[in-house]
């Protein structure tokens, strides 16, 4: 089976796991869009790939006043957009032993950036991907692996991811029981530590050594490729893979008996 979209959206797309993605995408005859804060890196991966391949979209996601509007102008410039990757995500370290060094505003940007701003990306995007039917379309989002076991050093990152886990699933079964947007594929890609600045550019983790924790990123891609190829809606890499049914397995049938008992049966 192929990857069908053809015109990708993909937020998050200057370094990391969403660069490597989009590489991945181009790779495979897919034209990206890609969308980040850092002009001078949107800058260098289309001029590495070439304007037929990649385009550039520099916008903060977190300036959320101004995200219906840029919805607005980068699905008309690109009116065959398919599919949107929403992958931007920021990690702190929190400990509540020491109350008083907790930087709230700071903190706080991680609830901006990986939860509020896809409220936001979705509600503003989601009518332009229905608007694509019959044909197919789709919303893919990354949460992570500590959205189902979180990791005490980092429990507001593994709690916007969790919130954001949770979401998608009630996403999915609505837009899946709505016939103008049953069209619309539901993707979760959830990453465990992989080796990018995500973890390198945490000072606290550099100090002791961690500041390169995770698989290669090269691994992530294959993996999250393979999936998406698949047709796979959640793709668990990695180690995340070994247990995700375990924990996630449990909740499908009370989830489904929930669904059906207030959204009835499709």
């Amino acid at each position: 089976m192929a990857f069908p979209y053809k015109t990708v959206l993909l937020v998050g797309a200057t370094a990391g796991i969403g660069l490597a993605l989009a590489e991945r995408m181009i790779e495979n005859g897919i034209f990206v869009i890609g969308v980040g804060r850092r002009k001078e890196r949107l800058d260098a991966f289309v001029a590495k790939h070439g304007s037929d391949k990649a385009a550039g979209s520099q916008f903060d996601i977190t300036e959320f006043d101004k995200i219906e509007a840029w919805a607005k102008d980068i699905t008309t410039k690109y009116p065959d957009i398919d599919a949107v990757i929403l992958n931007s995500g920021i990690q702190r370290t929190l400990d509540f032993t020491k109350p008083k060094e907790i930087d709230l505003p700071r903190t706080m940007q991680e609830l901006d950036t990986n939860y509020t701003s896809y409220l936001y990306l979705i509600t503003y995007l989601l009518p332009h991907l229905q608007a694509r039917a019959p044909k197919p379309a789709a919303l893919v989002a990354v949460t992570s692996g500590l959205a189902l076991v979180p990791l005490p050093r980092c429990g507001n990152y593994c709690a916007t991811k969790a919130a954001l886990h949770s979401l998608l699933w009630s996403i999915r079964a609505q837009l899946s029981r709505d016939d103008n947007s049953k069209h619309i594929r539901v993707i979760e890609i959830l990453p465990p530590a992989v080796r990018t600045e995500l973890h390198s550019q945490q000072a606290e983790l550099v100090a002791i050594g961690q500041g390169d924790i995770g698989i290669p990123v090269e691994q992530f891609t294959d993996e999250a490729w393979e999936g998406l190829v698949r047709g796979d809606e959640e793709i668990p890499v990695g180690q995340i893979r070994e247990r995700f049914e375990t924990i996630e397995g449990p909740k499908r049938a009370p989830f489904q008996k929930i669904v059906e008992t207030f959204m009835g049966k499709k």
